[in-house]
């Protein structure tokens, strides 16, 4: 393939960008939504508090779905960052905090793909990215000034990392990664390289 030929591959097309907001957006509500959860699980975790990482998958998914379906770069970033800037508008919160999560979390599922120089979308893939966006919000939690577990002792922060990571790589990877070839059979990816996500072998 051609310098050209690559350069256009992994442009951004209207469609892209339209389909990215949409993705972002529908995000948006689902960390609004996730969010609100968070509050409910708390009698769950009071025994202790670092098994709530276990429940952070959910606000990744637009990150490891947006590149599973656009297959372009920066599409991770793109859509977690979106998705952040729409749970900040509805009001979240964590406030502004969420705007950093989601750029840190976008950022290390985007660094997977990245790797792979953006030609495997497989499930080891996804799995992978979901773990990197649940890794770098871990860190986030507990290591930046605004981490809301930065009081945790050393521990606590690593089971917390551990299970963010766990949650990221089965809500944020496994899940999109299904959620991608369920949309693919459909047809409605007909626009995209991955509308044969479908008939993709897994681990192929």
């Amino acid at each position: 393939m051609t310098t050209q030929a690559i350069a256009q591959r992994r442009g951004w097309r209207v469609v892209d960008i339209v389909v990215a907001a949409l993705i972002a957006v529908a995000g948006g509500v689902l960390f609004w939504a996730w969010s609100q959860g968070a509050n409910l699980i708390t009698p769950l975790t009071a025994a202790y508090a670092p098994l709530s990482g276990l429940y952070a998958g959910g606000w990744m998914i637009p990150a490891v779905l947006g590149a599973l379906i656009i297959r372009k770069p920066g599409a991770a970033i793109f859509c977690e960052a979106v998705a952040a800037s729409g749970e900040l508008i509805m009001g979240s919160q964590y406030g502004l905090t969420v705007l950093i999560s989601g750029l840190l979390q976008g950022l290390g599922a985007e660094l997977i793909f990245a790797a792979f120089l953006y030609r495997r979308f497989n499930l080891p893939t996804a799995v992978l990215a979901g773990a990197a966006s649940g890794l770098f919000c871990g860190l986030n939690d507990s290591f930046l000034p605004w981490g809301w577990n930065i009081a945790y002792d050393g521990t606590a922060k690593f089971l917390y990392i551990l299970f963010c990571l766990i949650s990221g790589a089965v809500i944020a990877g496994a899940l999109s990664w299904l959620a991608t070839r369920g949309l693919a059979r459909t047809g409605a990816l007909s626009a995209f390289a991955s509308r044969k996500a479908g008939a993709e072998p897994a681990f192929g």
